[in-house]
């Protein structure tokens, strides 16, 4: 199946154009299909939207383009760049056009960046490398880079390492780097994965202005339908390593004619602007699992770093059997919320109670005993579960560490676990490296799940997770709940997916609690502007809509800054 350029690139050579793209891995003395019999082509200025579940191909197919499968991985087919026959050529040859002429934006920053050196480092290479930059010139373009990218404070942020950065930021950092030769070619592996909705627009607007500006062609990977409805202008769906339907975006939006397609457009979920027709009511006489008092968090000074205040004087409740989502910026302090709330952070002030206990004053011993009844899903599953070990034995260690089953008992556990997130029970005995993104984060979601725990703290649980995984999570964790009547702090940027599931909604500004209340009320009634302007950059999963919305949104930023 090929796609045709769409209409207004039809008369442009392609930048990329792939013809018969096959990529196999050898397993276990086999060789397993990634992606089959791949054809397509994508003209400068065009983006194309590769979408599809996770496993499906879209990530490694995409990789063979820059020559960066691992060693077990083989290619066949042509690739052609540029009208230059790229298959066979040398790895020097594809190491100097990689960063120049084609750049990628990768799925998870942590492991992407190189967490011994400052972002400025890594951004001043590359620079320097294919730019020919003098040092100055190099981290004075690295500063304008990350404030194109919307970075806080760049010329602090470029000294910064990958962990001192909340998970938004890394993308940006990552982003930066992507766009700093101003490539002809950029892959983005799910680019807006770890960002709020505002940051996002931005992003899709910067990747818009530079293909725009420098005729980039742009193939984007993502399972997000609102981000490839908002940028794209062709689209390829993807099941089982094939391409089962593609062509423009507009009429396979409108029109799907595959029955996978239609089941991942049915399953996308779509924030509702309409007002409510009945109002949520929040749960009032079941007990208070989690309680903040007028909280604060800091992080000390560490040498020039000087001390910041993350959380500064949040109050709030969650009642058992309720989900409370928790929205805003990157760096607003989110996660620093959802880790203090297992005692993975001290308290500065104020009052953090589980169950009624203080967690802030509790013992060492005592707060392991909380942290057995407590679930946590971390934000980035590739550098939170543990490299050596099988993921079987990943799900299955809070158990056993518990004492709740051995043997075969915790084998039968272990297999429920993987079946309610969707997994084969055959994945039991590989490694997180072996699993895609999506995959390990699924993992990450069985693990969290095991101990059936009264309190679950969700840190961006469904970012890397395809929208039918996705929507089939929200089940389970909404069937758990009924039958569990567990609390849930539901941390994410994604207000269509609180929407769905969370009764009340937080949303954190700048370390501060600016506006709490019923899901209905928030999202359908916001009182702070702050409150609007991100449910106004939320895109919608209809490119036609998206399109009015875009441009609504924009003269609403213009006014703005008069």
């Amino acid at each position: 199946m090929t796609i045709p350029a769409t209409t207004a690139h039809a008369a442009q050579t392609p930048v990329l154009k792939i013809e018969n793209l096959g990529v196999d891995f050898w397993v276990d003395g086999t060789w397993y299909p990634a992606a089959i019999d791949m054809n397509y082509e994508v003209a400068p200025g065009e983006v194309l939207a590769i979408v599809g579940e996770s496993g499906s191909g879209k990530s490694s197919s995409s990789m063979a383009l820059l020559g960066l499968l691992p060693p077990n991985g083989r290619v066949n087919g042509t690739i052609r760049f540029d009208g230059r026959d790229i298959s066979n050529i040398s790895g020097a040859q594809l190491r100097r056009m990689r960063g120049e002429d084609m750049a990628v934006i990768f799925q998870e920053p942590m492991t992407a960046l190189n967490p011994v050196f400052t972002i400025g480092a890594q951004i001043i290479e590359s620079l320097r490398v294919h730019r020919g930059l003098t040092p100055t010139e190099a981290r004075a373009r690295a500063i304008e880079l990350l404030e194109l990218v919307e970075m806080p404070t760049p010329e602090i942020t470029v000294d910064k390492y990958p962990h001192q950065l909340s998970g938004g930021q890394r993308q940006r950092a990552m982003i930066a780097m992507a766009i700093s030769c101003d490539p002809k070619l950029l892959i983005a592996d799910e680019p807006t994965t770890a960002l709020d909705v505002t940051v996002q627009a931005e992003i899709l607007d910067l990747l818009r202005n530079l293909r725009d500006k420098l005729s980039s062609a742009i193939v984007l990977i993502t399972h997000d339908m609102g981000v490839v409805a908002d940028l794209a202008d062709k689209i390829i769906v993807m099941k089982d390593g094939r391409i089962v339907e593609a062509g423009e975006i507009v009429e396979v939006f409108r029109a799907p004619k595959h029955p996978y397609t239609q089941q991942l457009l049915a399953a996308v979920p779509k924030l509702s602007l309409e007002p409510a027709t009945e109002v949520a009511v929040e749960p009032s006489s079941a007990a208070t699992v989690l309680s903040f008092d007028d909280v604060v968090i800091e992080y000390p000074k560490r040498g020039r770093i000087p001390a910041f205040r993350a959380v500064d004087g949040v109050s709030f409740d969650i009642k058992a059997g309720e989900v409370v989502g928790l929205v805003g910026e990157s760096g607003s302090g989110k996660s620093t919320i959802g880790r203090a709330s297992i005692g993975l952070l001290g308290v500065h002030s104020g009052a953090l109670k589980i169950n009624g206990s203080d967690i802030a004053t509790m013992p060492e011993r005592e707060l392991r005993k909380i942290r057995r009844t407590t679930g946590i899903v971390f934000q980035d599953p590739g550098s939170s579960l543990n490299p050596r070990l099988p993921i079987g034995e990943s799900i299955g260690e809070p158990i056993k560490l518990a004492g709740l089953a051995k043997g075969r008992d915790l084998d039968r556990r272990v297999e429920g676990l993987l079946d309610e997130v969707e997994l084969p029970r055959s994945f039991r005995n590989r490694f997180p490296h072996e699993l895609s993104g999506g995959q390990r984060q699924r993992v990450g979601i069985a693990r969290a799940l095991a101990l059936r725990p009264p309190l679950l703290i969700a840190d961006e649980p469904t970012s890397a997770l395809d929208v039918s995984v996705q929507a089939r999570f929200l089940d389970l964790l909404q069937e758990l709940q009924q039958e569990l009547k567990f609390a849930c702090l539901f941390i994410t940027h994604d207000l269509a997916v609180v929407d769905v599931l969370a009764h009340r909604i937080l949303v954190m500004h700048r370390g501060k609690l600016v506006e709490q209340g019923a899901k209905e009320q928030v999202l359908r009634n916001p009182q702070d502007p702050y409150t609007k302007r991100l449910i106004s950059a939320v895109p919608l999963p209809d490119p036609l809509l998206q399109r009015e919305r875009r441009e609504a949104r924009a003269e609403v930023l213009a006014a703005g800054a008069q």
